[in-house]
């Protein structure tokens, strides 16, 4: 995964990282944990970032907590995966619990709703600046790539198709196109 070394981090600064993510991330972690990963420690690079996020999107569950759980795992073994899963889940949960209690009370004020509204927005907008700097490494590398990527769009964004098909049909594609770009 990463040219960089990832077997000096500690378990708690794994934790302190995710943890990081997990706060600043309201309305979706992804974007803070690349802010965290790749612009403010540089565990990883934009591509290394990019190639393990795609990996934890093949894979059941969660993404972010695929990606947290993969990379402390790449880190320092099981313990690493655990250090990063409690950061990431650890303080959420709790205010999960919490902001769950007050919305059964307080959740039908309208102020509260348009509170959710405009967090709804900033969310999709955090969303969106994340898969552009995420997508823009990809596009930038030819027309191959852009082909890949506009087809994943258009069958998983706009026609919505199941990602398992999506994959079934991007993944050898893209194989065939990489293959035929480095022949001499």
């Amino acid at each position: 995964m990463s040219k960089i070394s990832l077997s000096h981090l500690s378990r708690g600064a794994l934790f302190l990282a995710f943890l990081e993510a997990s706060l600043a991330g309201f309305g979706g972690v992804l974007p803070a944990a690349r802010r965290v990963l790749v612009d403010g420690r540089k565990w990883l690079t934009q591509d290394e970032f990019n190639e393990l996020f795609a990996l934890c999107q093949a894979m059941p569950g969660a993404n972010i907590t695929n990606l947290s759980f993969l990379f402390g795992a790449r880190a320092r073994g099981w313990s690493g995966a655990v250090a990063t899963v409690a950061g990431l889940l650890g303080v959420p949960v709790v205010l999960v619990v919490v902001f769950t209690g007050l919305y059964a009370r307080y959740g039908a004020l309208v102020p509260v709703r348009h509170a959710l509204a405009g967090l709804g927005a900033a969310a999709a907008g955090l969303l969106l600046g994340a898969a552009g700097r995420i997508a823009l490494p990809n596009l930038r590398r030819g027309w191959r790539d852009v082909l890949v990527v506009a087809l994943v769009f258009a069958l998983a964004g706009l026609v919505r198709w199941p990602m398992i098909w999506v994959m079934a049909l991007s993944v050898p594609l893209a194989l065939v196109l990489a293959a035929r770009a480095v022949r001499p």
